[in-house]
């Protein structure tokens, strides 16, 4: 009796276990809105032209470039999973694309707002297209093309994820620089 009753329980605890555990699907959406939304948190404290372009150095990113950067990074691994989704405002790819250089000129760029919204749009599109993927579909190969560090549609996105985190990194220089006060732990 004893037996079956430590049977049932370890049944039971496999069963809850197997449904605690997280797809790959899933927690490549999460992780996806939670770099977002620290991203948000991060420059909330931009409300002037001129922070919004200051740069520690001629050389380094800031905030309006680093925005930019990420809708025009969600669009990129866009054109490898859902090409037909892939599409930026004009002059988005020359400011903010790989190998651009920020200004620290305002009117070099669209207002932050114009910014923020096409970087959160591009993310929504990237949620919903991933949303639309099966869990086999993350192992598919990407496109002829397409990097060598990028070889299925799951990689694809944890890129999304850690290349907003390398980004989001410089943004904590740029906040520090400027005398707003550390978004973690706050």
């Amino acid at each position: 009796m004893a037996q079956a009753a430590i049977r049932d329980v370890l049944l039971r605890n496999r069963a809850r276990t197997a449904e605690m555990v997280m797809s790959q699907k899933d927690g490549l959406k999460r992780q996806l809105r939670r770099v977002r939304e620290m991203t948000d948190r991060l420059v909330a404290d931009f409300t002037k032209p001129e922070q919004w372009v200051y740069q520690v150095h001629s050389n380094c990113n800031h905030a309006l470039w680093f925005v930019g950067h990420m809708a025009t990074t969600d669009n990129f691994l866009l054109s490898m999973v859902a090409p037909d989704q892939a599409r930026l405002p004009e002059g988005f790819q020359a400011k903010f694309g790989v190998g651009s250089h920020p200004s620290n000129n305002p009117s070099d760029y669209p207002s932050p707002d114009e910014v923020l919204s096409v970087m959160h749009e591009r993310r929504q599109t990237l949620l919903n297209v991933l949303e639309g993927l099966t869990e086999q579909d993350l192992s598919r190969s990407t496109p002829a093309g397409t990097p060598d560090f990028l070889p299925d549609f799951g990689s694809v996105f944890e890129l999304a994820v850690w290349h907003e985190g390398l980004h989001a990194g410089q943004l904590t220089v740029v906040r520090r620089a400027l005398g707003f006060p550390p978004v973690m732990g706050a």
